[in-house]
């Protein structure tokens, strides 16, 4: 219970960092391909007219979107500052945002989740580092539809890495073996970007993005080619729900792009949690029958 509540303490504050990326990482690339767009077009000199005061994960500081009022240390205290300050700006009354203590609040069930369900071992710092980085694609793909190569290979790749790592100790729940992770990665890319080019062949339009390959071919790395097809599912239903709410409640037309990756990450997480068991019962429904 201890190592529950201080994961969730640690996810608090891992939540009010994901805001900061959330928030500025789309910002940055988008600074960084108007920069190359202008050398490419119009040379260096053109480029050097953009913007170059710094910005990046670190800097500036964080302060007011209103009045611009420095936030102080006292004033970005996870989900307390938001509490005490009544959702105000302490300088100009300002309302801020409920996404922030949204997302540290979730980041911090979350983390209490996964380390409820695995324990105090590698598999909690695993299950943790999945979790905290499926919540910063999904928020960054809600809002703007990027899902960063940034965030996206690093997780593809560290899940295979730490496939590598655990394969001296078959019996841990999270890394998977390296075999279903190597699959799961190949797996998961290919069959999106399968479903990408026959939709374009059959309709002349794209439906999905290159970020949704690389998303699920990072959860293929981690949670194995045996989750591939429950997440898909599981998101493409629960995708195709939120749509046909989107269409009737708020009048949204169907030309409108949807965001697939926050179905995706949060298909992944849950079978990161509940997988294992639903594909066991699913086998076992088979096995009964035989």
């Amino acid at each position: 219970m201890l190592f529950t509540a201080a994961c969730a303490v640690v996810g608090l504050l891992i939540g009010s960092f994901l805001n900061v990326v959330i928030q500025r990482l789309p910002v940055m690339l988008e600074r960084q391909w108007r920069a190359d767009c202008a050398q490419f077009v119009a040379g260096v000199d053109a480029a050097r007219t953009l913007p170059t005061e710094p910005f990046n994960l670190v800097v500036p500081r964080s302060s007011c979107p209103a009045c611009k009022a420095r936030i102080t240390a006292w004033q970005n205290v996870p989900l307390l500052s938001y509490l005490l300050l009544k959702g105000r700006c302490a300088s100009c009354r300002a309302a801020i945002s409920v996404r922030y203590p949204i997302v540290e609040a979730l980041t911090a069930l979350l983390s209490a989740a996964v380390a409820w369900k695995f324990g105090f071992g590698f598999a909690t710092l695993a299950g943790l580092l999945l979790t905290w980085g499926l919540i910063a694609l999904a928020f960054i793909d809600l809002d703007t539809q990027y899902l960063p190569d940034s965030l996206t290979l690093p997780l593809l790749w560290l899940g295979l890495f730490l496939s590598l790592c655990g394969a001296a100790a078959p019996s841990a729940a999270l890394p998977v073996d390296l075999r279903s992770s190597v699959i799961g990665a190949i797996a998961g890319y290919l069959s999106l970007w399968s479903v990408y080019h026959l939709f374009r062949l059959a309709t002349g339009k794209e439906g999905m993005g290159y970020g949704d390959f690389k998303l699920l071919a990072a959860l293929g790395a981690w949670l194995g080619w045996q989750m591939l097809l429950p997440i898909v599912l599981s998101a493409a239903a629960v995708g195709a729900l939120s749509g046909i709410v989107m269409l009737t409640i708020q009048g949204r037309d169907r030309a409108t792009p949807v965001a697939f990756g926050p179905y995706l990450a949060a298909s992944g997480w849950l079978m990161l949690m509940l997988g294992p068991e639903i594909v066991q019962r699913y086998m076992g429904l088979f096995a009964e029958r035989s």
